[in-house]
């Protein structure tokens, strides 16, 4: 069978399921299998596809047909511009997430951080660790440690620490109970869909612990604000992600722990200790 063979009987295939993104899925998972890019794909849709490598592309197919995630399939996920391992036990990073990079990088290169030599950063709820991991690379030379309350999500996360050549500190911990050193900054990227939302096929075949937050999504927000108040110490900045319709409620909550809204961008808020 040739690349444009199987692209078409693909495509198909997955329309037929449903999926949206049918002919860029088949085009990346034939990408992966035959290690050309899509230039070259099209460039030359008479070459023949091996037997072994048709037989691998047809079971991700199938897999891609119940709606499992992409990256679920290919065993890793593109955050920041950077390659990062996801499994069944991580949720996949979202482009969206990506603009918390940006409000860090903006705070630590601030005139009043500048002088410092390192600043220490927490990303708590770490998962695979792509926050943590963005903002040791794109910062340089700070402290950045990650958590999580699953032993399996930190074997990921310390999986992508050795694939990005840095040595992070990864402890188990629910949310910032017991923290190992006081931190400047906190990221913040938890669970927060309403229990009773609809989610979609696809993020329903992600850990349910990584997406819901209880009743209002919240819950983890409020956990992580009291046991910041509890503190001998608070960090100056926190970052958190959640809907923008949750933006005023979370306001609040950061509020009654002494902490202002500086910026909101799109799902991110950037909050100050006032």
């Amino acid at each position: 069978m040739t690349n444009n063979q199987w692209l078409k009987q693909a495509t198909n295939n997955l329309k037929k399921a449903d999926i949206g993104s049918a002919r860029l899925d088949a085009l990346i998972l034939l990408e992966d299998e035959i290690d050309q890019d899509r230039a070259w794909i099209l460039a030359h849709p008479q070459v023949q596809i091996k037997q072994e490598q048709l037989r691998k592309l047809n079971k991700k197919v199938v897999r891609r047909k119940t709606h499992e995630p992409l990256a679920y399939i290919r065993g890793f996920s593109q955050f920041y511009g950077r390659k990062f391992r996801v499994n069944k036990r991580v949720l996949e990073p979202r482009p969206e997430s990506e603009t918390m990079i940006d409000l860090l990088k903006e705070v630590v290169e601030s005139g009043e951080w500048r002088a410092k030599n390192k600043i220490s950063i927490a990303d708590v709820g770490t998962g695979s660790g792509a926050l943590g991991i963005t903002s040791a690379l794109e910062l340089h030379d700070h402290n950045v440690d990650l958590y999580d309350i699953d032993a399996s999500c930190l074997a990921v996360a310390r999986h992508n620490c050795a694939l990005h050549e840095l040595h992070l500190h990864c402890y188990k911990r629910d949310l910032l109970n017991r923290p190992v050193r006081n931190y400047e900054v906190i990221l913040a990227n938890l669970p927060y869909v309403p229990n009773r939302w609809k989610i979609n096929q696809a993020a329903a075949m992600e850990p349910r612990i990584a997406i819901f937050g209880g009743k209002d999504g919240l819950d983890l927000y409020r956990r992580l604000f009291e046991q910041l108040k509890k503190l001998p110490w608070q960090p100056k900045y926190i970052l958190t992600e959640s809907l923008p319709p949750q933006h005023q409620q979370l306001a609040k909550i950061a509020k009654d722990g002494d902490y202002k809204l500086a910026k909101t961008e799109d799902f991110i808020q950037l909050f100050e200790r006032s």
